[in-house]
């Protein structure tokens, strides 16, 4: 493996992707959790409420800011590693990609930026209406990066003239079926996250009977409610996109024969180990989804016995509950980009031909350094989190001033 790049360059953007998608996930996931508690703690000029509010928005600045440096390092990857890319479909691919960044960095960080520095400065509406800004951003970047992805995997909207793409319909692009069906059940999927994050903080502090501002009995029924109710509409979407797939693409100007098309398919059949992933990760978000589907209806029943606030034997085990979502979701993302080889760009350009072309002593320096970094980021990420999530509402990142230690008071002068 060590010595074929092209492998080598698979394999790290399969491990940097899937770490970048886990930041983005839980933002996705938190987000609206944050606003409609927002919403009604303002509405009700509830104190207690709006230290939830804190407690799980700190949580969402650690992750966003962690997700913001691994899309960094994506776009850096992208460019070093998949040049040819970039230079077949840099206007068709690379568009999409720039106005998500775009909105991502001047949009979404700015507004967020004010509502973490905004408490207790401006109108409760008017900080209310801030998050609402970052909620509805974060939902467009991840759109944006859904079309340059459903190009991809269903390309539409471009014709090739000499060897480079050219848009020719923007309005197919935007509304990509690949894209929209992605977009519904990565939004879905990433609300059952957020959903099991919120259980899980919530489970542990009130294990260990530490609620005193009903943040977690007030967390644990929503979070519930949000994981049971997104369960079956994340499994139909995703379902849903298979039936697109076994479809062939209407790729604009393919590059290739419908002959050579079959022949380098069949080859890839023959020889690529990425089949034996794509059906491990097929099997492995079954078994995911299958405990899950198994846990919902506990966890429904549980609520009106308040099972949920007193079952200490319930309440530790659902400390592991994100790990269930997590994987099903990465292993959902194998399963989709394996279908798609041996083609970077479905019948259109192969992934061999998409690559920088690099010696294999470059690729395995570039394969070292990309996992090393975002191995350490995850790691960094995990820790603080769960720092801060064990910490509870008085100890987190945007928990009230007043609780901080107060210096001793300076002795009265005299004269």
């Amino acid at each position: 493996m060590f010595d074929d790049p092209l492998t080598l360059a698979r394999l790290q953007f399969a491990l940097t992707a899937g770490t970048h998608y886990m930041f983005v996930a839980l933002t996705l996931g938190l987000a609206p959790f944050i606003l409609f508690g927002q919403l009604s703690a303002t509405l009700r000029g509830d104190a207690d409420r709006m230290r939830g509010v804190r407690f799980w928005g700190g949580l969402y600045v650690v992750n966003y800011a962690m997700g913001v440096l691994s899309g960094l390092m994506m776009e850096l990857q992208l460019a070093l590693n998949w040049s040819g890319l970039s230079d077949m479909f840099g206007h068709v691919f690379g568009a999409p990609l720039a106005v998500e960044t775009m909105g991502a960095f001047f949009v979404e960080s700015t507004f967020l930026g004010l509502w973490i520095f905004g408490w207790d400065r401006m109108g409760r509406w008017a900080h209310l209406a801030c998050f609402g800004v970052v909620t509805a951003t974060a939902y467009l970047s991840a759109y944006w990066v859904l079309v340059s992805n459903g190009v991809l995997r269903y390309p539409v909207g471009f014709r090739v003239e000499d060897g480079t793409a050219v848009l020719t319909d923007l309005s197919a692009v935007l509304a990509n079926p690949s894209t929209l069906m992605a977009l519904g059940h990565i939004a879905l999927s990433a609300l059952m996250l957020g959903g099991s994050v919120v259980i899980a903080v919530s489970a542990y502090h009130l294990a260990r009977r530490h609620d005193p501002y009903g943040v977690f009995a007030r967390g644990i029924r929503r979070g519930v409610a949000v994981f049971a109710a997104a369960l079956l509409p994340t499994a139909a979407v995703g379902g849903a996109q298979f039936a697109l797939y076994d479809v062939t693409p209407p790729a604009s100007g393919a590059t290739y024969s419908a002959q050579e098309i079959a022949a380098i398919e069949a080859e890839h059949d023959a020889t690529s180990a990425m089949l034996v992933v794509g059906g491990l990760g097929d099997a492995f978000m079954m078994g995911f989804w299958t405990l899950m589907f198994f846990l919902a209806p506990v966890l429904l029943l549980a609520w009106p016995l308040r099972g949920l606030d007193r079952w200490s034997w319930l309440q530790w085990p659902l400390t592991l509950l994100p790990f269930l979502p997590y994987l099903a979701s990465i292993a959902g993302w194998v399963v989709r980009e394996t279908g798609r080889q041996p083609w970077a760009v479905e019948d259109v350009l192969t992934t061999a031909d998409a690559m920088t072309d690099m010696s294999p002593g470059m690729a395995v320096a570039s394969f070292s350094l990309f996992t090393l970094m975002f191995a350490l980021l995850a790691a960094v990420t995990y820790a603080l989190l769960v720092r801060y999530a064990v910490r509870g509402p008085d100890r987190g990142p945007l928990s009230p001033a007043e609780h901080e230690p107060k210096p001793p008071a300076a002795p009265a002068p005299t004269f």
